[in-house]
């Protein structure tokens, strides 16, 4: 702590944040993070709130003044007005409090395990790596926690909303050995269970149109289907396993097999054959939710239009060649209780 009126050690508390050129403004604390924003010749002219917006995802036009208001500094650490005009070139940090978390003792269940491999049964919630809003809380940071003598590569990544299996290299040999496998496509098997609003008139269909990132949304993660010839090869087969009906409402349930991996393949294919994800907030009955759950602002109402606080997407097999002696191996995970709560609830 400062001792008062020592000057000399109040002003090397006030710039000791100082870094790559940029001090910390005083009225944060020594936690408080930094993000520098460079703003393009094609967006000078711009308020500044606008060009934040432009650089956060998923984040409304509401919260972004709130967060310009709060932490939209110069370099020089001077505050930011939410209507200043951005040059070209221009530097603009922005500083917010460290996040307080303390979703620090979350059960990773493990579904598979040997020598060179681990597999847990991801819960929905929960980040695979840090991220801006989550550190602490991620399937990574988690692991390093409770099992400190383990070494644990990530393998591949599954949404945060997402549950089911997640797979991890305990070793060198295998996290170069399974990630050739996943860079080919060459035998590896990826099924998803999913619950969507509607019902089919097939009961088995392949789904091969291609994706595109969706230029026209402010989120820049959503995806969209792009123009014959273009975008991204998809491919996506959907079994039907069983369908139920509840207040003039059809449900279904899906088996959903990867040919390919694109972002968002299996939400966006279901939403574009007319069967959107229960609980989807990108792709479902108003993409505006995505933003206000970012916000935390949704509404009774939101909730109610959802039914579900995730989208009930779940990864229950994945199978390939043992990294170690080749030999074939399926790893399920089963559904964890929000999912299979709300499927029996339609009885």
């Amino acid at each position: 702590m400062t001792r008062k009126g020592d000057p000399v050690r109040e002003r090397e508390e006030r710039f000791a944040a100082r870094r790559d050129g940029v001090t910390r403004p005083v009225t944060l604390g020594r936690d408080a993070v930094m993000r520098v924003l460079r703003v393009p010749p094609e967006l000078a002219g711009m308020r500044l709130d606008r060009f934040v917006q432009t650089q956060l995802r998923a984040t409304s036009r509401t919260r972004t003044q709130r967060i310009v208001e709060l932490g939209a500094f110069r370099p020089d650490g001077a505050a930011l007005k939410k209507n200043h005009r951005v040059r070209s070139d221009e530097r603009i940090a922005l500083w917010r409090e460290a996040w307080d978390e303390t979703f620090t003792d979350v059960e990773l269940p493990v579904v598979y395990e040997d020598d060179a491999l681990i597999a847990i049964n991801k819960p929905p919630y929960v980040a695979v790596h840090p991220t801006a809003r989550h550190n602490r809380s991620t399937v990574t940071s988690l692991l390093a926690v409770q099992r400190p003598k383990d070494r644990l590569t990530l393998l591949h990544r599954i949404d945060r909303e997402t549950s089911g299996v997640l797979l991890l290299a305990r070793t060198r040999a295998a996290d170069r050995a399974v990630k050739a496998q996943f860079e080919e496509r060459k035998d590896v098997l990826k099924r998803y269970l999913g619950f969507t609003w509607g019902k089919p008139a097939w009961q088995r269909f392949t789904c091969e149109l291609p994706l595109e990132l969706d230029p026209t949304n402010g989120t820049r993660v959503k995806m969209r289907i792009a123009a014959p010839g273009g975008g991204l090869e998809a491919g996506t087969t959907f079994e039907l396993l069983e369908t139920r009906r509840q207040k003039a409402q059809d449900y279904s349930l899906f088996r959903c097999t990867l040919h390919t991996g694109r972002q968002h393949q299996i939400r966006l294919h279901l939403s574009a054959l007319g069967l959107p994800i229960v609980g989807d907030k990108l792709y479902g009955p108003d993409e505006a939710l995505h933003r206000r759950a970012a916000d935390n602002t949704l509404s009774p109402e939101d909730l109610a239009k959802l039914e579900l606080g995730r989208h009930a997407l779940h990864a229950a097999e994945l199978e390939l060649d043992h990294p170690t002696d080749g030999r074939r191996i399926r790893i399920e995970a089963p559904l964890l209780p929000d999912m299979a709560e709300f499927w029996d609830g339609l009885r």
